[in-house]
């Protein structure tokens, strides 16, 4: 980099003030237009946001954006939204720095603006990829930043879809349990939150204190001396891998079912503004198709979160060793593979995630009637596919369908802003690049459904209004012409 073009830093407070300016520049938020509703003399919400990580804070900024209010309900202590100071494990994110993630088109409010405003240009250029922990920290000043509405502590129990157009939270938090009305509910509870983590069946032939899923919180360090072993060989089999070996395992094998690792992120050569803009509308067999061919080439593990296992003289790749059984023998765990039996300690399933509503008991109303792709779909020989035919089949705002017309009025008013999302919408709801595309396509959409339910209400409203702009002394009206008199 040119030091004539190296800039030091400005400091939070100049960045803030920028921001406060363009925001300014903009109109934005607009005023709040949303027709209220009361319940039994109590306000019902505009919207609930349920879950206060990447997704929730830009859904909840966007629909602030345009004038309505978004409460978020989040069940962790403040600070501690999402998995990135709890359960992740990266050293740093995996997406390229330069995304602007939920920055919603405002240059002021992106992870880069936040960074050299601390550490200056040369700091940014020198940069590698982002520091988990410090993309942890950007989410916190995004919050405090655009002032958003974020209720910790609060655990959700119950979602219902009511009859009367609107949907009821039941809640449980440090002041205890509440019931909070809302006229839209948006699911942005993550990657697993349609479900939960995916553990192959035969786990169950073990003691649940010998294994762990990557997902689980779990002390690494109680992991030193021991003879581990992780089932998988993706970012998450990696990062558990490496923090087994910092903490001192005596060993880690890799048990890798495919004969090699993945070496090319097919999704990241799809990605285009074509594709996050025009997925939604494609037929539903090239939507099916491109998620289909992404899932079966499985995305590569990072190189730099490799490295960070294969810099271990005592961790090891074992490729073509899918498990076949599971035994425990005296105090040692057995695995059986086509290579042979490792003799292990500890087990950790790096096996992703499964779409699955009955495992959350919050969705108990919920989960008989939401419609899937694969009540609906079925796809060509050689594309089945768990993960899709799970996938719930969405409407063009996020919206759950009914399985069976009328089995469960007000399902439409529950949005899933989640991973689970990407089927029918792409990729717009649960990963960093494009996020706000996303966030922005849900704000709109629940903007228009809220003005076409409430037209009559607006349309009495225009009728109403009065404010004059011309006020009848701006002319003197001229006096009828005089006819001319014939000469």
């Amino acid at each position: 980099m040119n030091q004539h073009l190296a800039t030091p830093p400005q400091g939070l407070a100049a960045l803030e003030a920028r921001l406060r300016q363009d925001l300014s520049w903009l109109e934005i938020p607009a005023k709040n237009w949303v027709t209220p509703r009361l319940v039994d003399g109590r306000q019902v919400l505009d919207v609930a946001i349920i879950g206060g990580g990447m997704a929730g804070l830009a859904a909840a900024a966007s629909l602030k954006h345009l004038g309505i209010e978004a409460p978020i309900f989040d069940q962790a202590p403040e600070g501690y939204e999402g998995p990135w100071a709890t359960t992740a494990r990266m050293e740093t994110l995996r997406s390229p720095k330069q995304l602007t993630g939920p920055a919603l088109g405002l240059p002021a409010l992106t992870f880069r603006a936040w960074f050299e405003a601390q550490f200056g240009s040369e700091a940014w250029e020198a940069l590698d990829k982002i520091p988990r922990l410090q993309w942890m920290d950007y989410l916190r000043w995004y919050r405090r930043v655009l002032d958003l509405d974020v209720r910790n502590e609060h655990r959700i129990l119950s979602v219902q879809p009511r009859a009367d157009q609107l949907v009821q939270l039941d809640i449980e938090s440090p002041a205890g349990r509440n019931t909070v009305l809302a006229r839209r509910v948006v699911l942005a509870t993550g990657r697993d939150g349609l479900g939960g983590a995916y553990v192959p069946d035969f786990a169950k032939k073990l003691p649940r204190d010998r294994w762990a899923h990557s997902s689980d919180v779990l002390d690494y360090n109680t992991l030193a001396g021991k003879r581990v072993g992780v089932v998988g060989a993706g970012a998450s089999a990696m990062d558990s891998a490496a923090t087994a070996l910092e903490a001192g395992a005596a060993s880690v094998d890799l048990l890798i079912r495919r004969n090699d690792i993945p070496r090319i992120n097919k999704g990241k050569g799809a990605g285009n503004p074509g594709l996050t803009h025009g997925h939604l509308t494609l037929p539903d067999e090239w939507k099916w198709k491109i998620r289909h061919y992404i899932n079966a080439a499985q995305v590569p593990p990072p190189r730099g979160s490799t490295l960070r296992v294969s810099r271990h003289p005592n961790a090891f790749f074992n490729l073509g060793c899918g498990v076949l059984d599971l035994a425990l023998v005296g105090d040692d765990i057995h695995v059986t593979t086509p290579k042979g039996v490792f003799v292990l300690d500890f087990l950790i399933f790096s096996t992703g995630f499964r779409i699955d509503w009955t495992v959350r008991p919050e969705f108990a109303p919920l989960a008989p009637h939401v419609r899937a792709w694969g009540d609906r779909y079925t796809p060509a020989a050689g594309q089945e596919d768990q993960e899709l035919h799970d996938s719930p089949d969405l409407g063009a705002v996020f919206e759950l369908q009914e399985k069976v017309p009328g089995a469960c009025p007000g399902l439409d008013r529950v949005h899933c802003f989640s991973y689970p999302a990407a089927l029918t919408q792409g990729t717009i709801s649960g990963d960093i690049p494009a996020i706000s595309e996303g966030a922005k396509r849900l704000a709109q959409g629940i903007a228009g459904l809220f003005y076409r339910e409430d037209v009559q209400t607006h349309y009495a409203n225009m009728e109403a209004f009065a404010e004059p702009e011309v006020f009848g002394d701006e002319w003197t009206p001229a006096p009828a012409p005089q006819a001319e008199t014939a000469q």
